[in-house]
């Protein structure tokens, strides 16, 4: 069991906006470090991905922009809501993402933010940027599975193709 008895996902917040601009390689999942008034401000669900991003510092991996807001119920220990905050990964993927990181051409985006058994933890996307043109073929090819998903459905009802 993880902390106060908890278990199961309970998603924060999502980063809508990465999958859309980024192309996602490979995903990894992380634990952050936080503070109390931090880890209360989550659990009211007061959090925002849209800034943030993962990169090196000192053979460690921390996330950058994450804005936490400021715990309501919080005193002088209430803690600065775009802190950087380090994220824990085994050494191994460490090594891992910052050798494809020096690559070139390749970010680290957080996904989603969520507790796991408790505990907090961000996934975060090894990715390669998208071009405009990139985004529109992307949105085109999401839209042709659509479309192949409903013709699909509708045969499988047995319901004559719409006309119109």
């Amino acid at each position: 069991m993880g902390r106060s008895g908890e278990s199961g996902h309970l998603l924060v917040a999502t980063n809508k906006r990465a999958r859309h601009d980024y192309q996602i390689l490979r995903t990894y999942e992380a634990g952050i470090v936080l503070v109390g008034t931090e880890v209360k401000s989550l659990r009211a669900g007061r959090v925002s991905l849209v800034d943030a991003f993962a990169q090196q510092g000192d053979r460690e991996i921390m996330l950058h922009g994450l804005h936490i807001a400021e715990y309501g119920f919080g005193s002088w220990t209430n803690h600065q809501p775009r802190r950087i905050r380090k994220l824990l990964l085994r050494r191994v993927e460490i090594d891992r993402i910052l050798e494809r990181l020096r690559e070139g051409g390749l970010t680290l985006v957080p996904l989603s933010l969520y507790f796991e058994n408790g505990w907090a933890k961000v996934e975060l996307g090894l990715a390669k940027g998208r071009r405009s043109f990139d985004k529109r073929q992307a949105i085109a090819e999401r839209e042709a599975n659509r479309e192949i998903a409903r013709e699909f459905s509708r045969r499988l009802k047995g319901r004559p193709r719409h006309q119109g």
